[in-house]
C-alpha cells in the first residue's frame, strides 16, 4: 500500500493541521476504515488505562530520582520505582504495537504515527540502558539515576507527541462530524 493510500484526505473546509506527514499537504489521521477499527478495538481502552498509569508511575519515580540525586538517600525506591516504569512502559509499548497492528495494519512505524513510534525506540532505549546499568552492576548510582532522567525527559517528549496526535485526532473527528452533518 502506498503512502496516500493509506491516508485520506480531509473535506474541504476541514483541514487538521498537522496530521499529514508531507510536506504542503494536510491529511487526515485515520481513514474511515482505520478509524472504526480504532474505535471497536479493546486496544485502545488498554492504551486508554496505561497511558495515564504511566504518567502517574513516572510522577512518582521522577520525585523519587530527583530525591535521591539531591540528597543521596532512598536510592532503592528510586531503583525500584524505574524499574516499575520500565514493565509499564514495555507494557505500553507492546500492546501500543498490538493496537497500531489492529488498526493500520503494521506492528510499528505506521504512517500516522512514524516519528512517534522512532521517538519511542529512543525512549525504550535509555529505559533498557538503565536496567542494565542497575542488574549488571554499571556505573555509579548518579550515574544511573542521570540515565533515568535522561529517559524520563525523552519520555515527555514522546508523551507529548502522542498528546498532539489524539488532539489531531479529536479535531479529525469533530470535522468529520460536521461534514456529515451539513
Amino acid at each position: 500500500m502506498t503512502r496516500t493510500d493509506h491516508a485520506s484526505p480531509v473535506e474541504p473546509g476541514t483541514t487538521v493541521k498537522g496530521a499529514g506527514h508531507e510536506r504542503g499537504q494536510n491529511r487526515a489521521l485515520y481513514t474511515p476504515q482505520e478509524r472504526e477499527r480504532r474505535d471497536q478495538s479493546v486496544w485502545t481502552l488498554v492504551q486508554g488505562v496505561l497511558a495515564p498509569l504511566q504518567f502517574c508511575v513516572f510522577i512518582v519515580s521522577l520525585g523519587l530520582v530527583i530525591r535521591t540525586l539531591t540528597t543521596g538517600e532512598g536510592a532503592f525506591a528510586a531503583d525500584v520505582s524505574v524499574v516499575i516504569k520500565t514493565l509499564v512502559l514495555y507494557t505500553i509499548m507492546i500492546t501500543g504495537s498490538i493496537w497500531e497492528k489492529v488498526v493500520f495494519g503494521k506492528w510499528l512505524f505506521a504512517p500516522a504515527f512514524f516519528w512517534e513510534d522512532v521517538f519511542s525506540m529512543l525512549v525504550l532505549a535509555l529505559h533498557t540502558l538503565y536496567l542494565v546499568m542497575l542488574l549488571g552492576g554499571y556505573g555509579t548510582l548518579e550515574e544511573r539515576m542521570l540515565v533515568a532522567l535522561a529517559g524520563y525527559a525523552a519520555y515527555i517528549i514522546n508523551a507529548g507527541q502522542f498528546l498532539w496526535k489524539l488532539r489531531m485526532a479529536r479535531l479529525q473527528g469533530a470535522a468529520t462530524g460536521k461534514a456529515v452533518a451539513a
